[in-house]
Formats: structure tokens, sequence, C-alpha cells
């Protein structure tokens, strides 16, 4: 551990610095790669750090959790011991080796599964496990694991406590261990990488990382492209003109959520948007493209109260239930605005 005080030059790599005599530490984005737990950067890490659950879907027809090794299955009428991920392969192989077989792969109970926060359930017969697949579907609606990026461990975290004022660091070895740090990390607590580190995309490159805006780029890389990352394609203007929103997530400069709390946002068809707050109601337009590949969307009120919100924000991710959209900016730090279904 470090005093704060003894090593004010230590914290200016961390990114944090002392605004007064006071000691009160204020957080600076991705100029100087600070992120805190609720930095939307800090959830994308994690979800790269997720277990991954899809390796096994010729078995288990989910990507919801795993089964852990060892198990048995057996495919028209072989029987397959699973070890290791080379056997989902012989899973594979009798399927195509026998083209009259009926290719159902039953699972020999019990066994153990794994979700993607690597916690564990006991399964001890088939209508259990369909019964745990009927509970995944129905809350399908979060953003899972972000495949195609496999981090090179070890690599340093950097952390300031602003209640003590103490900065220590940290080695992180793997996923559990990234993703559990990520779980238990406190609001008073700022960390920043300690750059450069080095992650290998789906391509099988080695790709060196010395920035946060980087590391979102390459994230933001893989949820586009990467074929575990795209399961469902759902169509952007029903999904803005079928719910009503809120804001569940605004940044600019700082987080400024507070500041929408209790407005009801609703995008119809024609792009005309209506927000509503306490019975006040506030017209606007909407409107959205697609440029090079890019969905792009623009929102507009009148009402200063609402101002920022006009920005030129781009598509970071969606489903049914949520809406992320990020500006950005090469000079400074990015914006988000992330609406969730009210």
């Amino acid at each position: 551990m470090m005093n704060f005080k003894n090593y004010f030059s230590f914290l200016i790599l961390f990114g944090f610095f002392s605004a007064c005599q006071t000691g009160s530490v204020q957080e600076v984005h991705s100029t100087l790669e600070t992120i805190a737990k609720t930095t939307p950067l800090t959830a994308d890490i994690q979800r790269v750090a997720m277990q991954k659950t899809s390796q096994d879907n010729i078995i288990d027809k989910t990507s919801c959790f795993m089964i852990k090794f060892p198990y048995v299955v057996t495919v028209n009428n072989v029987q397959i011991p699973i070890n290791s991920p080379s056997d989902y392969q012989l899973v594979l192989n009798n399927i195509y080796a026998n083209p009259y077989g009926n290719d159902i792969v039953s699972i020999h109970f019990p066994v153990t599964v794994k979700f993607e926060d690597y916690t564990e359930k006991s399964i001890d017969n088939q209508t259990d496990f369909n019964n745990l697949i009927l509970q995944c579907q129905a809350s399908s609606n979060a953003f899972g694991k972000i495949n195609c990026i496999a981090i090179n461990y070890p690599i340093t975290i950097n952390i300031y406590d602003t209640n003590y004022q103490i900065a220590s660091s940290t080695s992180i070895v793997d996923n559990f261990s990234l993703y559990n740090f990520i779980t238990n990390l406190v609001p008073n607590k700022l960390i920043a990488i300690s750059y450069p580190i080095s992650i290998l995309n789906q391509n099988g490159q080695n790709v060196i990382i010395t920035t946060n805006g980087q590391f979102e780029d390459v994230i933001k890389n893989a949820v586009d492209t990467c074929p575990s990352n795209t399961i469902t394609m759902l169509d952007f203007m029903q999904v803005m003109t079928t719910n009503s929103w809120k804001i569940s997530y605004y940044f600019n400069k700082d987080d400024q959520t507070s500041y929408y709390n209790g407005y009801v946002f609703t995008f119809s068809p024609d792009f005309t948007a209506v927000a509503t707050k306490s019975g006040i109601t506030y017209n606007g337009t909407w409107s959205t493209i697609l440029a090079n590949g890019v969905r792009q969307f623009a929102i507009k009120f009148q009402s200063d109260s609402l101002g920022k919100l006009d920005e030129g924000w781009k598509v970071f991710e969606f489903n049914i239930s949520q809406l992320r959209f990020r500006s950005e900016d090469g000079n400074t730090e990015n914006d988000y605005l992330y609406f969730e279904k009210n």
C-alpha cells in the first residue's frame, strides 16, 4: 500500500489528482485512463472475462450455461465421454458419420452446469434440465459474454481508494480473477489498467491495447462481428418504437444519470418523440440512419433540460429491453446514453 500524499506523482499515472488540500478526488475518464465500477468499459471488460458457455451448444442447445467436465452423452446409440473441449468434436463426428441416425444428444444425469458468472448448479434429471433452459430463456434480455476476445494474462490493475486516499495494485492472472475483481469493486475505488496489454482477437492475432478508448473499440468490433455475439438479429426501428423507455445511464464528462430520473420516453414511427415527467410533456424528434454499416441515432427535444441529449450518437448495442449509445470524441472522453425498457 502507498500513502496518497507521498506518492502523488504515482497517482497521476493512475489517472487521479487531488482537487484541493482537503484531499477530495475527482475521476477523469479516458484522458487519464481511470474507470470506476459504473463506467461502461468496466462492464464490457467483465463481460469479456465471463465464463464461455457457447462452446458446447451442440450438446446442451443453450448459451445460458455450459456443462462441467467430465460427463457422458449418447449420440446414435454411442456413448461418448466428454472430458475436455476437444471431445465436442467426437459428438459432431458421430452425427456426421451416421446420416440415418436421429442425432439426438442424450445427456447422462446428474451433471453440473456452470453459468457465465462462474456459479454452478447440480442438475439431477432431464426435467430439471429443461426447466433450467426455460428459466434462462425468460431472462435472456441481459447482455451476456462478449466472445472472440481473449485477454493475455497476467495484467496489472492499479487501484485508488477515495475514502482512505490509499493506492495499490493487483495482478490479475485469469478471467475468473478479473470477473470477480470487478464484481467486488466498490464505488469508492477507482481503477486503471496498466497499459500496454495484449488481447487475442477472433482472427487469432495478438493486438496491443494502449488506451481505454482502443480497448473499447476492439470490444465494439467483437460485439458487431463475432458470430457468437450476434445470435439474434433485431430490427432497431421496431424495438425503438414498440416500447417506452427510461434513461438508465448518461455520461457527459461525468455521470449525469440522476438528471433524467422520472423521464419516460416514447419514439413513434413518424420520428416524433415525447418525454414525460411528473405530468409534463416535452415534444421532440428523433432520427436514425445506417452510415457505412454503423447505426446512428439523434434525438432533439424542445426543452433546455433535455438539450444535452442532442448529440451524434452511434448504437453500441441493443436488445428488446436495452438500448446503448456512444458518442465518440477522438480528443476527449466518449459520452454514453443508455435506455432501458420502462
